[in-house]
């Protein structure tokens, strides 16, 4: 072994490893445990008192302001509009890219790839667009209005799939064919099940990007009746007067679920990501 290979395998280097880890991890993880006792804080406590001082005593009184203050409408309807855009992206996204990745029809690369363009447009410039849209179609402030423009797939999304779709062995779908069954058919019997991986991969980057928008909901829609956690969270800063532990313990609300989620349906996640490498 030469010298510049021990220096690569000296003890040392492991150690060092795990220590810039767990740097990384706390600069991460400690803002986020930070918020969670503090929103357990009475505002007179966080007043008075250092931030970083443990809650004495804990209270719900934070929680009990985001109750009176409509906050769980708000949570149910962004859990609404994710659950309905996670739906429709899936069920559209899966359909095109079986389209693009196994069906022959003319011009279906020239296609995909300008649909595939579309990702380098900013957001932001389809803002305003969209909204005519939607103002002149009588749906602004309304459910829909947050839900249309988002469900019927997306350049990413249907990227992600075709590329997966495209690493599942032909001979299946062969298979599938001889023994009768139509597009359709080979879709949910043979795509679906040979794809459960990235299918959770996706729906948890579906879900995480709707449950966190801000800018369209603030923008379509107005008041109470359709506002969403990101917009309520945001508008609890002039309805308190800066009081910052209730603000944080709605972020808690709103951060809790994706926790759990991500938490269940993780080990997805890495097992696409090795299943992708090894085709």
């Amino acid at each position: 072994m030469t010298s510049r290979n021990a220096r690569w395998f000296s003890p040392a280097r492991p150690a060092a490893i795990y220590v810039i880890l767990v740097a990384g991890a706390a600069i991460t993880l400690v803002p986020f445990g930070l918020g969670l006792l503090t929103s357990f804080t009475s505002a007179r406590q966080f007043n008075t008192e250092s931030p970083l001082s443990l809650p004495n005593p804990p209270t719900l009184a934070n929680y009990t302001a985001l109750s009176d203050a409509g906050f769980g409408r708000a949570a149910l309807v962004t859990a609404l509009m994710t659950a309905v855009i996670l739906l429709g992206q899936l069920a559209f996204s899966v359909t095109a890219a079986y389209a693009f990745a196994r069906l022959e029809f003319p011009g279906r690369d020239t296609l995909f790839w300008l649909y595939l363009a579309t990702l380098m447009v900013p957001a932001t410039v389809t803002v305003v667009p969209l909204y005519l849209m939607m103002a002149e179609a009588g749906l602004r402030n309304t459910f829909w209005a947050l839900v249309l423009p988002f469900m019927f797939g997306s350049p990413y999304a249907i990227f992600l799939l075709r590329e997966y779709f495209r690493s599942i062995p032909a001979d299946l779908i062969r298979a599938a064919r001889i023994d009768g069954a139509g597009t359709l058919d080979v879709i949910v019997h043979v795509v679906l099940p040979a794809s459960r991986s990235i299918l959770v991969t996706l729906g948890l980057i579906t879900v995480v990007s709707q449950w966190n928008s801000f800018m369209w909901p603030l923008v379509i829609t107005s008041g109470s009746s359709w506002r969403v956690l990101t917009v309520a969270t945001a508008g609890l800063q002039s309805q308190f007067d800066a009081q910052w532990t209730v603000v944080l313990a709605a972020t808690t609300v709103a951060i809790v679920p994706l926790i759990l989620l991500f938490s269940v349906l993780g080990r997805h996640i890495v097992r696409s990501i090795v299943v992708t490498g090894l085709k």
